[in-house]
């Protein structure tokens, strides 16, 4: 049984399971690997369920495999933190050279965030490869960039994970920028032009339906503003629960206006945000989640860099069409980032609200994309490095947002990535001691938490720091992969 299992395969039994709440992780079904045919599971069911007696979760048990539950490795006590990191990463290798349940097929060995995770995850695995980079794992660095490839040749694009229920969405695209690392590291400039055709088909996905826009509308991931300028949105095909927060979804959907909750929920999930106050109409909660109105700053940004590293590649294949056409692009979609997420009265870099042609109240850490990409000007970065160091830098680190909702991508949570976005910022500005300062907070406080609970965290309490963070849909994971991947590269520089 080679085949990918669809969740909508087996759609009846798959709502049981998650309405009745017999994992505690939504996830647990998700990642189940049928042990029979999809037909004869099916068939089974239907027959045995109205029975006297019948055992939902023995039924499960009986019939599907479980690979996700992994015991936890015991480990040494208290290996240095850097040698705990090297062990880490041969813990979170992963293989999945045949389809396996909901798992999707990959040509090479992959690293894993941690915790409840099995599948390869886009976003997180440049954060990943900034590790091993520090690590001289030069080889995985390229297993990586070799499995997103596969995915974009194969799918389209690279899904947020790798599983079936996640092909209707992707994550911030960051191949262009693990194409630069990699190169950074090799020092082997063909790398661009090996992955050129691969750097088009994944634009190719961000700008699909372009063609057909009418001004002030918008189709899929691209936007036409009323002055005829083009934008990207975060966006998901699908408009109905995730199979992953299956019940959590239905539960908030209750309480919700519009019929596109489902898909405003799952296009935030796409930008790696999943959850925050960023997306809410009322900046409090999440039934009024509003993503697909929103055109957002680090989107925008990254494509940015995929349309510069195309031109790149063009070059150096001689391509001059092309070159000249991706040159073109990048720099208009400077002036557009300029025009719609530079907020001058607030001197800030907000996301831009399509519907109201206005720039959005949410301060969100997402402002550091023009400055890490280098698209600000001077005093633009000097403005924003003032917000940054006075409403953003806590004592444990960089937080997302201004706002505590709850949510884990709120305050008052610390993410690997924006530590390490927010220290090439401010180097790249020349604001030095800022950068110290937010290496030096977050460092300190995943040495701090190391130390006492012997573990490197998914996100952690920037205000708090005597405790570990929390809010989100599951418990705060262990691993962690970005979190390994910042600290070693921060520890470098």
């Amino acid at each position: 049984m080679n085949n990918p299992l669809y969740i909508n395969e087996i759609q009846a039994l798959f709502d049981d399971v998650q309405r009745s709440k017999i994992f505690e992780d939504q996830k647990m079904m998700t990642d189940a690997v049928p042990l029979f045919s999809i037909a004869e599971i099916n068939d089974t069911y239907e027959k045995e369920k109205n029975a006297a007696g019948f055992d939902l979760k023995n039924f499960v048990m009986t019939h599907f495999d479980f690979l996700g539950a992994r015991v936890s490795v015991q480990r040494e006590n208290h290996l240095p933190i850097k040698e705990h990191i090297e062990k880490l990463w041969d813990e979170l290798t992963r293989t999945a050279y045949e389809e396996k349940g909901t798992l999707l097929k990959l040509p090479k060995p992959y690293i894993v965030p941690g915790g409840r995770f099995n599948e390869f995850f886009y976003w997180d695995s440049y954060f990943i490869m900034l590790g091993l980079k520090a690590s001289g794992r030069v080889e995985m660095m390229e297993n990586i960039v070799e499995n997103c490839s596969y995915l974009i040749q194969h799918v389209g694009f690279v899904p947020n994970a790798s599983r079936t229920h996640f092909l209707s969405r992707s994550q911030p695209p960051y191949f262009s920028l693990m194409l630069d690392l990699l190169v950074e590291t090799t020092h082997d400039e063909s790398i661009y032009t090996r992955y050129h055709d691969t750097l088009e088909k994944e634009y190719a996905f961000w700008m699909n339906g372009e063609e057909n826009l009418e001004k002030d509308s918008d189709i899929k991931r691209v936007v036409k503003t009323s002055s005829g300028d083009i934008l990207n949105r975060y966006y998901d095909a699908e408009n109905e629960p995730r199979p992953e927060s299956y019940l959590i979804d239905i539960e908030d959907h209750e309480n919700a206006s519009g019929d596109e909750f489902y898909r405003n929920i799952r296009s935030a999930c796409e930008s790696g945000w999943d959850f925050s106050s960023r997306w809410f109409a009322d900046g409090e909660h999440i039934q009024t989640i509003e993503t697909l109105n929103l055109a957002q700053v680090d989107l925008n940004c990254l494509l940015w860099h995929l349309e510069k590293t195309l031109a790149q590649s063009s070059a150096l294949l001689k391509l001059t069409e092309k070159e000249n056409y991706f040159t073109e692009r990048a720099a208009k979609r400077r002036q557009m980032i300029n025009k719609y997420f530079w907020d001058e009265q607030t001197k800030n870099y907000k996301d831009y609200h399509i519907k109201k042609n206005t720039n959005t109240p949410s301060e969100h850490i997402a402002a550091l994309y023009p400055l890490f990409l280098g698209l600000a000007d001077q005093q633009q970065a000097e403005a924003v490095a003032q917000i940054i160091e006075e409403k953003f830098l806590y004592q444990g680190g960089l937080v997302t947002t201004t706002k505590k909702t709850g949510q884990q991508w709120d305050l008052p949570n610390a993410w690997a990535p924006y530590q390490w976005l927010g220290f090439k910022a401010m180097k790249n500005y020349g604001f030095d001691d800022l950068a110290e300062k937010i290496k030096n907070n977050w460092c300190s406080n995943v040495e701090r938490v190391y130390k006492n609970t012997g573990k490197l965290m998914e996100k952690y309490n920037a205000l708090d720091t005597e405790t570990i963070a929390g809010g989100g849909e599951y418990p705060n994971q262990d691993g962690f992969g970005w979190t390994n991947g910042v600290y070693l590269q921060l520890q470098q520089n």
